[in-house]
């Protein structure tokens, strides 16, 4: 989920013909990906649906709303600078937000208010948001560009609602050499994870970095935490948690779950919760700490420091030593259903789709994973080979799994805060507790 604001896994005059050449599936040529990136604007263009006259003087400005994650500030130039080369009568007209803090008030102030024409979340949005009629479908021209995974969590009652983008991926950043140096293996169960947290202290290594200031951080780790120990063994654990057939307060496993934010502060750093994440991933970069319970979003930061930094990932072992990687869809694009400009909204899902210059570099600028067909980023990510293994052996899950059980906006952001406030000494760990027990209501989107 953000910046302080992952190799599966973003011929007439009239302007109406001129936007409805974007999209619609009765254009065949759109249902294939193009080969290999353009070269240059021309050859851009051509590899996407021709729109006759998109570049008359009628402009059409579409609304949108960000909710952006840590890597993502900054593509809306590349986007708006590619669009302008292939239809430059659509302007985009946006509105940036922190996904974790703003993102969902905004969502609710516009569906008093109207709609932007374009909102781009995460696709746990999709399951908060399309039951309750205001996105539109989104076109198979441009859905067929992408993954078949990518539709798989923003697919509701055989319709999709989300384009997803691009891919996260979390677990346990660790450093290779430091790893290789003194002999620690990679941790499958929580003894071995212990070792290498005494073994670190005895040597004087702070094992973990961390940036607890950042509440959403603590929310995002419990849930990684949760996926591993909970919803692993009980997909449904939701929604028996809303019928009150088990809870906060009487689950062993989603007590662990907490706990591990414990083993954390205690294995940190002191200043944790005065360190933001840019200061916590250069301690990790400069040597400072073993380890890192993090995302994709942390590579940007890492190689931005060092380039050459050689790290990993590992997921977070869990009590029964079987943690998969944790895979997250980030950058969806939905569209309102009420929008006035819907063929302009399928030119922009065009260039996202269709022009793979872009979207190598949107991959490359925030290091994530592509979830469109045949592009591949080219950044150099030391983590990916480990990435590839999980992969190979099955021991990736999604978890939107749990976004969608348990939604972030007013439920897992909540929880955050009083686990602060716990692990600080201002309340216990059944104050805890008890408090997620009691938010059972908001737990879910619908």
């Amino acid at each position: 989920m953000k910046r302080k604001l992952i190799s599966l896994i973003l011929g007439t005059t009239m302007i109406a013909a001129a936007l409805t050449g974007c999209g619609g599936s009765g254009q065949a040529d759109n249902n294939a990906p193009a080969e290999a990136p353009a070269e240059s604007g021309d050859a851009q263009a051509s590899a996407a649906p021709e729109a006759d006259g998109a570049g008359t003087s009628e402009k059409v400005t579409l609304t949108v709303l960000a909710g952006q994650s840590t890597t993502d500030a900054g593509i809306e130039d590349m986007i708006d600078a590619a669009l302008a080369e292939q239809y430059p009568n659509i302007t985009l007209e946006w509105e940036c937000v922190d996904w974790g803090n703003d993102f969902q008030p905004k969502m609710q102030q516009y569906m008093q208010s109207g709609l932007p024409d374009i909102m781009i979340g995460k696709a746990q949005d999709v399951a908060t948001y399309a039951p309750q009629g205001i996105l539109s479908e989104i076109d198979a021209t441009y859905l067929d560009r992408g993954l078949d995974a990518a539709r798989e969590n923003v697919t509701i009652d055989g319709k999709t609602y989300g384009l997803v983008y691009n891919a996260l991926y979390q677990g346990v950043y660790y450093n290779k050499t430091m790893f290789a140096e003194n002999g620690w293996e990679i941790p499958k169960t929580q003894e071995d994870l212990q070792a290498i947290i005494d073994d670190c202290k005895a040597k004087g290594i702070t094992p973990f970095a961390s940036h607890m200031v950042d509440t959403w951080s603590i929310g995002n780790v419990t849930m990684q935490f949760m996926m591993n120990d909970v919803f692993n063994n009980d997909p449904t654990w939701g929604d028996k948690f809303r019928a009150g057939e088990v809870s906060f307060a009487e689950d062993k496993m989603a007590q662990a779950a907490y706990q591990y934010n414990k083993l954390i502060f205690d294995n940190t750093y002191p200043e944790t919760f005065s360190t933001e994440q840019t200061d916590c991933d250069a301690k990790m970069v400069l040597g400072e700490a073993a380890m890192k319970v993090s995302g994709s979003w942390s590579i940007q930061n890492f190689l931005d420091i060092d380039e050459s930094f050689d790290f990993g990932i590992f997921p977070f072992p869990n009590q029964s030593g079987d943690s998969k990687l944790i895979f997250e869809p980030n950058i969806t694009v939905m569209t309102s259903a009420n929008s006035e400009h819907q063929d302009a909204i399928n030119c922009v899902l065009d260039v996202l789709t269709g022009n793979q210059e872009l979207a190598v570099e949107i991959y490359d600028y925030t290091k994530t994973a592509s979830m469109l067909k045949d592009v591949t980023p080219t950044f150099t990510n030391p983590s990916q080979a480990d990435i590839d293994k999980y992969a190979a052996d099955g021991m990736i899950v999604d978890v939107t799994l749990g976004n969608n059980q348990l939604v972030w906006g007013g439920f897992q952001e909540e929880n955050a805060k009083d686990i602060a406030a716990w692990l600080q000494g201002d309340s216990s760990f059944e104050d805890a507790l008890e408090a997620s027990d009691g938010r059972v209501d908001a737990s879910s989107a619908n």
